[in-house]
């Protein structure tokens, strides 16, 4: 099964920017209800996208470098990167559908 890779900032640019597939990126904290309450969607789609998608998590908290690098403001932020670039994002808790959506864009 398909589990999201918790990334850093020095991991970052190897599991994210030279990945072959589309990479999902969620910048997260520990102490973010909305973050937490997309998680469980977060880790489904890990599992459903298994081989076509990459997901990530960052903790925007311990990874500051990282989330500042693509100005992060608010979390839950979403970043679908494609081909080492931000493909296009989400911000906020949204419906599994909307994030689907999104991530069959770039595929």
């Amino acid at each position: 099964m398909g589990k999201p890779v918790v990334v850093t900032d020095a991991t970052f640019s190897d599991e994210v920017l030279k990945s072959p597939h589309p990479v999902l990126v969620d910048f997260w904290a520990t102490w973010c209800g909305p973050c937490r309450a997309i998680a469980p969607m977060v880790e489904e789609i890990a599992s459903e996208y298994e081989g076509r998608v990459k997901v990530c998590k960052l903790d925007v908290d311990t990874e500051q470098k990282t989330a500042e690098a693509y100005g992060i403001r608010s979390i839950p932020t979403l970043l679908i990167f494609k081909e080492g670039k931000v493909a296009t994002q989400v911000v906020g808790a949204v419906p599994k559908p909307h994030l689907i959506e999104k991530i069959e864009s770039v595929l």
